[in-house]
């Protein structure tokens, strides 16, 4: 039954009750008509009462407490509260499944590896990831609502802030902070902006070693490409002595011999960098390895200088022998041409407190600087181009290596000074060794 009938019904079934009841007590003062009349307006007045008091019930229901359920009634008011809960229990439904996607959403974008802010239209910091709050040195709660510029005070990103929108990345770097970032700002909503930021620190640091790369690469193949094509011109317009031919024949073939070489260490360190990770069920013994890296050396060395080799321990490495024994001949090779005739070059397998072994190889050469330790394992770096390019080297030997006993797990060390020779050694994790 519809709820304007019920609440009609009753207004009527009050008034009537009250006219019959004042019909009764009129007449016992001889005013029945007037008796009538005032129940009529006594049973609408508590109709409408019982009305008002559950029109209260809902709205003091509302006011305080709406997560609770609503007040159990009959009629209008009933109906009201009970549609007005349905109302409200879906919003809170859709509430709750809005923040759970938010939620959801900022949680990626906290994931993400790089930097997400949110500014306002007037430039202030509304939100921001834990990335941009590292990269750009902000607090996520402290510096809310404040102006970025005055958070980020590096010039180029101010300018590329201020300079409306480009779809160009701008790298700049904070004072005070290492590494470079790059920031795109793209507008959103109304006036406000989107801030990205990333750390290209490491891609900038690929790129300037890949332009070394083939740099270094096109000068090592240009020199003696210069010298072969030098003899070659003047062998084919220029009568030569014997003597002549066989000293031209000879530097023709020693620059050969020199890119024969570059070429092997090239391809060397491509097959590192591109074979599967070396095998762990795969032992390689040390003592023999040590002792086909001594044969080599003696040749190399033809008596120069004296050596030492400490097979030490003993034991096994897991891995792949043809990178361990190019990594160790690597190093010997380097010890023996850097250091001079009468010097000594010692290579001993050892083990140290933690677990861990090395081979290590110690030489009484000149020693290297302090400050070019660093950068030793990069391909091509050299401490003195002049004197590498004298003992035939092509500078990949320390890179050949220093990848090789990375992909086992382990480490290049190099302990060295100037005038006191220097020490290298591979060391290698408790893990791949038995």
């Amino acid at each position: 039954m519809d709820w304007m009938f019920l609440r009609w019904m009753f207004t009527v079934a009050a008034a009537g009750c009250g006219a019959w009841l004042g019909h009764a007590a009129g007449q016992a003062i001889d005013l029945p008509r007037v008796g009538m009349l005032a129940g009529v307006v006594a049973g609408a007045s508590l109709g409408m009462a019982l009305d008002a008091l559950q029109a209260r019930r809902l709205l003091q229901w509302l006011r305080d407490a709406p997560a609770r359920d609503a007040p159990r009634q009959s009629g209008l008011w009933g109906e009201l509260g009970h549609r007005m809960e349905r109302s409200l229990r879906v919003r809170d439904r859709d509430l709750l499944d809005e923040r759970r996607r938010i939620e959801q959403f900022l949680s990626a974008i906290e994931a993400s590896p790089n930097g997400v802010a949110l500014l306002d239209r007037n430039g202030q910091l509304q939100w921001c990831n834990s990335t941009a709050a590292d990269q750009l040195g902000l607090d996520p709660v402290g510096d809310l609502r404040q102006p970025i510029t005055n958070l980020v005070r590096a010039p180029e990103f101010v300018a590329h802030l201020q300079g409306g929108d480009s779809t160009d990345a701008v790298p700049f770097s904070l004072p005070g902070r290492p590494g470079t970032l790059s920031v795109i700002v793209r507008p959103y909503g109304d006036g406000q902006h989107l801030l990205l930021t990333q750390d290209i620190t490491e891609r900038q640091r690929t790129d300037e070693m890949r332009r070394d790369f083939v740099a270094n690469v096109s000068h090592e193949i240009r020199t003696p490409l210069t010298v072969l094509a030098g003899y070659i011109e003047t062998m084919s317009q220029v009568q030569l002595t014997e003597t002549e031919r066989r000293r031209a024949l000879s530097v023709m073939a020693e620059q050969t011999n020199r890119m024969r070489s570059l070429v092997d260490d090239l391809l060397s360190l491509a097959q590192i960098e591109g074979s599967p990770r070396p095998p762990t069920d795969r032992w390689v013994d040390v003592t023999s390895l040590m002792q086909r890296v001594e044969r080599d050396a003696r040749s190399l060395s033809s008596g120069r200088h004296t050596l030492a080799f400490d097979f030490g321990p003993g034991g096994a490495i897991a891995g792949n022998e043809a990178e361990l024994m190019g990594a160790l001949a690597n190093l010997v090779t380097n010890a023996l041409r850097y250091t001079p005739a009468g010097g000594r070059v010692g290579v001993r397998w050892l083990r140290r407190g933690n677990g861990s072994c090395a081979l290590e190889v110690a030489d009484t050469g000149p020693g290297i600087a302090a400050e070019h330790l660093p950068r030793l394992g990069e391909r091509f770096y050299r401490v003195d181009s002049g004197r590498s390019r004298e003992t035939g080297g092509t500078g990949l030997g320390l890179a050949i290596a220093k990848h090789a006993v990375r992909r086992h797990g382990g480490e290049l060390e190099v302990e060295s000074e100037l005038g006191k020779g220097s020490v290298f050694r591979l060391v290698f994790p408790p893990a791949r060794l038995r």
